[in-house]
């Protein structure tokens, strides 16, 4: 960019924020008189107890329950329906998702935009994950055979039937993501490459 672009730039600016900030003209019509909050009659007194860390949230029994069943017995219900392709188990989703005990509500997991391998994951999740759209979202009741079996993993006790709630935002196959890293090397190369412009 050249020295004029930059002072037109700025010029404009100037004039954006001037607009911005300066006050409107206002009519009696358009004067509001706002009225005063109420008062709370019984205002609520300080709690100031101590909030057990780690915070875990318990997720009431009426959504730890699944209404349908697959034949290898992996419980779902569909909570936002979508339609079009579904990953498959080579393929990587991004999801959104909280995981909870069947028997207690007790939260055990919980994350945002996730990238997770589809074949990576417990058996119940992974064939959760290849029967959803993107932008779904599903419950998924798994036993625990389909989970972790007699084994304990982390606060998850042996033998535990979990329940996840899922939101699959995106999937990659494995070509295309072996071409975002490919693209991704690329750039840095570039640019370097790239001669500045004043």
């Amino acid at each position: 960019m050249n020295a004029h672009s930059h002072a037109l730039r700025r010029l404009v600016s100037a004039m954006a924020l001037s607009l911005l900030i300066a006050p409107l003209p206002v009519s009696a019509a358009t004067v509001r008189t706002a009225k005063a909050p109420a008062v709370a009659r019984n205002p609520v007194p300080a709690n100031n107890s101590i909030i057990p860390l780690p915070l875990t949230p318990v997720v009431p029994a009426a959504q730890r329950l699944c209404a349908s069943r697959t034949a290898s017995g992996l419980g779902y219900t569909v909570l936002r329906p979508a339609s079009g392709p579904k990953p498959a188990a080579t393929d990587t989703v991004l999801i959104n998702y909280v995981g909870y005990l069947a028997a207690t509500g007790a939260v055990f997991d919980q994350a945002m935009q996730s990238p997770l391998p589809v074949d990576g994951v417990i058996p119940g999740f992974s064939q959760g994950l290849q029967m959803t759209a993107r932008a779904g979202v599903v419950r998924l009741c798994i036993p625990a055979a389909m989970g972790y079996g007699a084994q304990a993993s982390g606060p998850i006790p042996a033998n535990s039937d979990l329940v996840f709630q899922v939101e699959l935002l995106d999937f990659k196959t494995a070509a295309e993501l072996e071409s975002m890293r490919k693209a991704q090397a690329a750039e840095p190369a570039s640019q370097a490459d790239a001669v500045p412009q004043p």
